[in-house]
């Protein structure tokens, strides 16, 4: 056997040897990927399963009916997806911007010593257990809102017609607003991170060719770093809205965990999450359980929907960007 041909066979082994880790490795990957979606639908179903005697007994008048009565075994999901969109828009209406802030800073105006101290203290934020939220969101937080924020909003916003309902009551420091409050402290290391991330990757030639035809800062975020990094923004901002929808224990703590539905942000409520938590151990009778389960399902399926949208903006964001 001549030297060629030795060679010439050596590498067709090692080319066969390979073919079969490439295929053996695409099989690993592909039997991972398909025992997460077997475990989502696995999740599903046993949702779906759960929530049939309810569905069942109330049909579709159980998302719209406010009435949560376990003695009389009449039960609705209207109160707790109120609580959970409404301290879920509450806490993107007052973390997205101090979140943005935050990460505008870091990445174009804080100086070179404080960027990365200052970018760990943020992120430690999203390592706190949502029960310390909750503990000191009671504690702390609710007394303070009680005696300072409630009292002026409702001198001030409340005495304007229309608006001034969302304001009604008496300051009790417990409600929907404080449970914003903390969500929103919940979900701004989350945004504000992947906003510093996305900033980053913005080119420093464009900034400084922006810098060089005499644009302010304001203009080369405006003009420049949003458009650029506007995908990933939108990202930050759904994963952060995915965590508040989700959030159980801190809320829990600072709702006040009433089934009845108030326009005033100010007055105790109730979420999907928070819910569950309470009352999932005290579900005696079947279609209590059943009942709890399908505000499981329920969740699920607007945390879904809000991904579904997320998905298809981002899709649209991309094809505009390289049209």
């Amino acid at each position: 056997m001549t030297v060629e041909s030795t060679a010439q066979t050596r590498t067709d082994e090692e080319g066969s040897r390979g073919a079969a880790a490439d295929a053996a490795f695409r099989a690993l990957t592909f039997l991972f990927a398909l025992l997460v979606l077997l475990l989502l639908c696995g999740i599903i179903g046993a949702l779906v399963i759960g929530a049939l005697p309810a569905l069942k007994t109330y049909g579709p008048a159980f998302v719209i009916t406010e009435a949560w009565n376990p003695v009389r075994e009449k039960f609705g999901a209207l109160a707790p997806i109120y609580g959970t969109l409404v301290t879920s828009a509450i806490a993107m209406l007052i973390g997205i911007p101090i979140a943005f802030g935050v990460a505008l800073f870091i990445t174009e105006l804080c100086p070179a010593w404080l960027k990365r101290p200052l970018a760990t203290m943020i992120e430690l934020l999203a390592a706190i257990p949502s029960i310390i939220y909750g503990i000191w969101g009671l504690f702390v937080l609710a007394p303070f809102v009680q005696e300072y924020i409630e009292p002026a909003l409702i001198g001030s916003l409340g005495e304007l017609p229309g608006i001034g309902v969302l304001f009604a009551g008496p300051p009790l420091g417990i409600g929907v607003l404080t449970a914003g409050f903390i969500l929103a402290v919940m979900v701004l290391p989350f945004i504000s991170s992947i906003m510093r991330d996305v900033f980053e990757t913005v080119p420093a030639v464009l900034k400084e060719s922006a810098y060089a035809l005499g644009a302010t800062t304001a203009e080369v975020v405006w003009r420049v770093v949003l458009p650029y990094a506007r995908v990933g923004v939108i990202g930050g901002i759904l994963l952060g809205l995915g965590r508040a929808l989700g959030e159980t224990m801190a809320v829990t703590f600072v709702i006040g965990n009433s089934h009845h539905i108030s326009a005033s942000i100010l007055q105790p409520g109730t979420t999907i999450s928070a819910s569950l938590a309470n009352e999932f151990t005290e579900a005696v009778g079947d279609l209590y359980l059943s009942s709890l389960i399908a505000l499981g399902l329920i969740l699920f399926v607007i945390t879904f929907i809000v991904l579904a949208i997320a998905k298809l903006l981002l899709i649209r964001l991309q094809r505009q960007a390289g049209s």
